[in-house]
């Protein structure tokens, strides 16, 4: 046998570890020393082996998954005279696993702007830590709040490059926009939170700023959805995932401009309510935002599992009032 040939079958075996006779230890139970790696269909021994090329840098390099991973939620946003509720559930799924039943589907971006994610959990956590760092950035420099349109713009031209990825990110900025010229930034600081507030006086007031805002398209509530390929449309309502089917059933049969806040509450409460009582993506929790001039205030998280029970008895109570209305109309 050639030297090269003996070189070259001396090194496969050695590429694979052994695979032929694998030694074991008697003090391990019998566990192998040697661990099997997968070659590569063109694989080599390792100073055989050429320079490593890289890809170039307007390309993003796809990595294998071993296993498909399913994405399933369901987050919603509308828009009404009060202003824009955002609305999601709290399950994050990787196929069938429930991997964690109690995380944050929507993310304060400023004091004026939130976001719904729906994709990857990692995608969407470092797209809306990029967004909300470019526009505190720019608050900086411009010494004003970018629009929520201005902030969809670039959220879009960066999510762009990574059209054919395995990028998943579907966000809903859910935001309100000042007039032109009317920032209020020396008023309302960035880092401020705000909490639900059931105060008649500040519901009267948001009807006032609604009012006010909504002769100007550039200003008042907005709702833009953006998708990882760089899509981006503007509309009064959106629901994204996997239970947005069940979710436009309910907002479709309710959803109106004249709702009131407690009715936008409701109505947004029933939607992810029956999502993920139909959705096995879904469920767990609800989490509620609710966006006016003010700022955004966020709603106390409630458990899904009780909507569920109170709907049983509303049922039930249904079925019980029926039953006795036919029993008096036969005895009648």
């Amino acid at each position: 046998m050639p030297l090269e040939d003996t070189a070259s079958t001396i090194n496969v075996i050695d590429y694979n570890f052994g695979l032929s006779r694998q030694k074991t230890s008697n003090r391990n139970s019998g566990v192998p020393l040697h661990f099997f790696l997968p070659t590569s269909p063109d694989s080599a021994p390792f100073h055989y082996r050429p320079s490593f090329h890289f890809p170039a840098s307007n390309h993003s390099l796809n990595v294998i998954r071993p296993f498909t991973l399913a994405h399933g939620t369901t987050t919603l946003g509308f828009i009404f005279q009060g202003g824009v509720i955002a609305a999601a559930d709290t399950r994050a799924s990787a196929g069938g696993l429930v991997a964690c039943p109690a995380v944050h589907k929507i993310t304060p971006i400023h004091s004026h702007l939130v976001v719904t994610s729906s994709g990857s959990g990692a995608d969407c956590m470092l797209w809306e830590r990029i967004l909300a760092r470019e526009i505190r950035l720019y608050q900086l420099r411009h010494r004003q709040r970018l629009s929520i349109r201005g902030a969809a713009k670039l959220l879009s031209f960066m999510l762009h490059p990574f059209k054919g990825t395995d990028v998943c990110v579907a966000l809903t900025l859910c935001g309100w926009d000042k007039e032109a010229g009317n920032t209020g930034c020396a008023k309302i600081s960035e880092d401020s939170t705000f909490k639900i507030n059931d105060s008649s006086s500040a519901h009267s007031s948001q009807d006032v700023n609604v009012r006010a805002y909504s002769a100007s398209p550039n200003s008042g509530p907005q709702l833009i959805y953006v998708c990882s390929d760089g899509t981006r449309l503007q509309g009064d309502v959106f629901s994204v995932g996997s239970g947005s089917p069940y979710a436009y059933g309910v907002l479709d049969r309710g959803l109106r401009w004249s709702l009131s806040r407690d009715e936008a509450i409701s109505l947004a409460r029933e939607a992810v309510f029956r999502a993920t009582h139909r959705d096995a993506y879904s469920g767990n929790n609800v989490d509620l935002f609710h966006i006016t001039a003010q700022g955004w205030k966020q709603r106390q998280r409630e458990d899904l599992k009780e909507e569920f029970y109170r709907d049983m008895e509303k049922r039930a109570k249904i079925v019980d009032k029926r039953k006795r209305v036919t029993e008096l109309d036969s005895y009648g």
